[in-house]
């Protein structure tokens, strides 16, 4: 194809003004003027159908080579100011990555226009080219003195907004409020998004308030601004006021708030919000439903998301691979099974999303052969492309499953590079194992990918010392120390009266303290009678064994465990969510608590969830 600058267009429309024919036929509508027949019929067309028939043919421009083509038709038939399609041929360069060829283009214009500089502004914006852009919107203002318009601004706002140029941002701010443009609330939309994109909460704040005219876009901008800035529950304190000031929701409104409750992970929040959406009559989009369905499934209320998919008329894609995604993350593999099949039954074909999910759920369930079969289909059954995805999920269920070797093999005969989340899925199987050799070259090839990365120092470390190596973890500690690297605490969460509450290992810090501890110990002493011996192997420091008990038993599962048994309604599920995977002995724990105390226990990690119920785990024991 033709990568070529602006002066091979002009050497390439000389040739076919030689010829009389164009040198390339795009197919589709472009097809239709550059076919011989048509250069034949050209004399009885009157030159507006010509122009009609051009712009038509720039707009379905699939690449650059076509719009080159199209060029070299306008400059030997039409003018350039033709129904503007001069302006449309440099927006067409800027879209296919040729910023260059935008600029000679627009500069070859005889006549422009604000509509001209606009439509160049615009196409460099909206391709990302924000330095161009800035350049020629300074170029229009300063040069040429002319005033831009609320297109321009529009546009050069938004290429300040997606290339983070908040300095180059604020003085188009400066210039707007100058030139009285911040009467247009569009502009100040596109400043609030700016700032938030920025991280700039507090200019976006005062803009806002200093507004008197926000639309149901500007309080949308606000409810997403704090959603992307990591402060969901104030956020949701928009949300509150704007309802508060009597303005309707819409679908963006809502999407944005059940993530600002997934942030939160708080479940009676997420249920009033359900019902407010009901009220609404939105639970008939399939988009919210599936937002809905997906709040829910990583809230650990798997029975709410499968009421809402089973509610939902006209189920596209996305709402079956989110479900599928939900059954993957709780362990459910054969239910993922059965819904996939399912879904390709009603006629709607899986893509690379689905695939990876599928294949998480035979990966957590350990469902080998059934993991291998559809790796294998996805590609030379529906089409599907393998991508990285894919390998780490296959390789993260063959580690699981105890065949490192196999694991390996496939990592080594992969059609690309192999990742830090292929590496790490089988540096994990190598902890799962103790194959201690592996793990160390796993562990090297993950040091030289992101050497920043705490994890795969962390996970080495306790390789080594789950093998007694106490030398080598020390090795690996001391590298981690030398390259500023720190481990991140382990904390667990319960929620209790919409708050959530926070503890880590030996927390004494809770006001309800006493009480928790008094739980655990009685815990402890009812699973001793049943048999329960501290896994004291997985406390990973060279310390004496009863010093080991004292530590594992202090572990923040085990406080969140006992807060939530003394708080909660027994007839409903104790809910606990980890930041780190949760250790073996706290895992086999929960499996003699829930059959002891009669409680469904559902413990999620940043992997997947654990459903504890009458002394087994959903897992099977594998995760």
């Amino acid at each position: 194809m033709i990568k070529a600058g602006f002066c091979s267009v002009y050497s390439f429309s000389k040739f076919y003004a030689k010829r009389n024919s164009i040198f390339l036929k795009p197919k589709g509508p472009c097809s239709v003027i550059f076919s011989n027949s048509s250069l034949q019929l050209h004399s009885h067309l009157n030159l507006d159908h010509l122009v009609s028939a051009l712009i038509v043919a720039l707009n379905s421009c699939s690449h650059v080579s076509y719009c080159q083509a199209i060029h070299a038709r306008v400059i030997k038939s039409v003018n350039y100011r033709h129904g503007f399609i001069g302006d449309q041929l440099a927006t067409n360069y800027a879209k296919f990555g040729y910023p260059e060829d935008a600029q000679n283009m627009f500069d070859e214009m005889p006549e422009k226009d604000l509509v001209s500089w606009n439509s160049l502004i615009s196409g460099l914006s909206r391709s990302g080219f924000t330095a161009r852009c800035m350049s020629v919107f300074c170029r229009m203002r300063f040069e040429l003195d002319m005033q831009p318009s609320f297109v321009s601004f529009l546009s050069i706002i938004s290429a300040c907004s997606d290339k983070g140029a908040l300095s180059e941002g604020k003085c188009i701010h400066g210039f707007a409020v100058k030139l009285g443009m911040l009467n247009e609330v569009k502009i100040v939309n596109a400043l609030l998004n700016m700032y938030g994109k920025s991280g700039y909460l507090l200019e976006a704040c005062s803009l806002f308030e200093a507004t008197p005219w926000q639309n149901l876009v500007s309080w949308n901008s606000m409810v997403a601004i704090y959603v992307q800035n990591g402060l969901a529950e104030e956020s949701l304190g928009v949300f509150v006021t704007m309802r508060r000031a009597g303005v309707e929701f819409d679908q963006a409104t809502m999407l944005t708030v059940l993530q600002a409750c997934e942030n939160l992970g708080v479940r009676n929040l997420a249920g009033s919000i359900h019902g407010l959406v009901s009220r609404s009559g939105l639970t008939a989009n399939v988009t919210i439903a599936t937002a809905l369905l997906n709040l829910y499934a990583k809230l650990g209320c798997l029975p709410a998301s499968s009421k809402v998919f089973g509610e939902i008329i006209y189920l596209d894609k996305v709402a079956w691979t989110a479900m599928l995604a939900g059954y993957a993350m709780h362990g459910y593999g054969k239910d993922a099974i059965k819904l996939f099949e399912a879904m390709v039954k009603n006629g709607v074909l899986p893509d690379h999303v689905t695939f990876t999910h599928l294949l998480s759920a035979c990966s957590h369930s350990g469902l080998v052969n059934e993991g291998k079969h559809y790796f294998k289909i996805m590609s030379e059954v529906y089409g599907v492309e393998r991508k990285l995805d894919h390998y780490s999920c296959m390789v993260d269920l063959l580690g699981r499953s105890g065949l490192l070797n196999d694991a390996y093999d496939l990592i080594r005969c992969m059609p690309m590079e192999p990742n830090s989340g292929v590496w790490g899925a089988l540096l994990g199987a190598c902890r799962v194992y103790g194959n201690t050799e592996l793990a160390k070259e796993v562990a090297e090839r993950l040091f030289s990918i992101d050497p920043s990365d705490a994890r795969n120092y962390i996970m080495l470390s306790n390789i080594y010392s789950a093998a007694g190596l106490w030398r080598d973890a020390s090795k690996v500690r001391a590298l981690m120390k030398e390259r500023g690297l720190n481990r991140t605490p382990g904390c667990s969460f319960v929620e209790h009266e919409n708050k959530i509450h926070r503890f880590v290992v030996g927390d004494r810090s809770h006001p309800e303290a006493d009480r928790i501890y008094k739980k655990l110990e009685e815990l402890i002493g009812k699973i001793r009678k049943a048999g329960f011996l501290s896994k004291t192997e997985f406390v990973l420091h060279d310390v004496d064994e009863e010093l080991k008990e004292n530590m594992i038993n202090e572990h923040s599962e085990k406080l969140a465990m006992a807060f939530g048994l003394l708080v909660t309604d027994a007839a409903l599920p104790l809910i606990i969510t980890k930041n780190l995977r949760i250790c073996g002995d706290c895992h086999s724990m929960a499996k003699v608590v829930s059959l002891i105390e009669k409680r469904i226990i559902i413990i999620r990690d940043p992997k997947r969830f654990h459903h504890f119920c009458n002394g087994s785990c959903s897992c099977g024991d594998y995760w």
